[in-house]
């Protein structure tokens, strides 16, 4: 099945906007620094990284793949950097000429940048490709499809399964809730639970009611933090 660019818009500073979901890919208040907040210290990176022989991160929500490499440019700052798999989702993958516009505002991440536009021909289901220092799983399609997909160690290998390590951190980055719930959905909350390190943490910028209790439902403990910019709170969470 072939994949569909999204329809963008694109705002002041170059920050792109989903004209299907009426929602920005990242703050037009900073990317760079909203992604460090909530997505970073939010799961207490790169601090976590010391010490690891590997790690393992998942997200929902691939979008720019400014997350990702962000990721990369703090795991380049760790001595010893463990081996790093990072696994996101993503029903619109941008086009080449997107990406490399929407990453053009952060040119701290160029380097970064360039080698992930190096690679990027998403095609639907699982793509694997080395960036950095970093190995790369996305999946192109439906996440609540595509999660089933998934497996971790403890479960062994079913049949056409993808077998991961045990998720350590978990970035829960679909868009607004209000217009994207299927990216909050319960069931495909406690799929993400089940596949996560005993104890895995998880951050998000929202601190919506519902998603919250879906994610306690999951299989989270979750609490309120202070969010980015001018957003009041966001939430954060392990395992248990």
């Amino acid at each position: 099945m072939a994949t569909h660019a999204p329809d963008l818009e694109w705002l002041p500073g170059d920050v792109p906007k989903a004209e299907g979901f009426d929602d920005t890919y990242f703050s037009k208040a900073g990317g760079l620094l909203e992604t460090r907040h909530v997505f970073l210290a939010g799961n207490k990176l790169p601090e976590r990284f010391q010490g690891r022989a590997s790690f393992a991160i998942a997200e929902l929500g691939f979008g720019t793949g400014l997350n990702f490499l962000t990721t990369l440019a703090a795991l380049r700052e760790v001595p010893a950097a463990p081996r790093l798999l990072f696994v996101s989702f993503e029903l619109f993958p941008m086009s080449k000429d997107q990406l490399t516009r929407a990453l053009g505002a952060f040119p701290e991440i160029d380097a970064f940048a360039a080698a992930l536009a190096n690679v990027w021909k998403p095609e639907s289901g699982w793509n694997r490709w080395r960036v950095g220092d970093a190995e790369l799983l996305l999946g192109i399609g439906d996440a609540r499809q595509l999660i089933g997909e998934l497996a971790s160690p403890e479960a062994g290998k079913p049949e056409g399964t993808v077998q991961i390590p045990a998720v350590d951190a978990w970035f829960f980055d679909g868009f607004s809730p209000a217009k994207n719930p299927e990216l909050w959905d319960e069931e495909l909350l406690r799929k993400a639970a089940d596949l996560t390190s005993d104890d895995g943490t998880l951050a998000t910028y929202t601190a919506a009611g519902w998603v919250r209790r879906n994610l306690q439902a999951a299989g989270f403990k979750v609490e309120k933090v202070s969010g980015f910019a001018g957003k009041r709170e966001m939430v954060i969470g392990r395992k248990g």
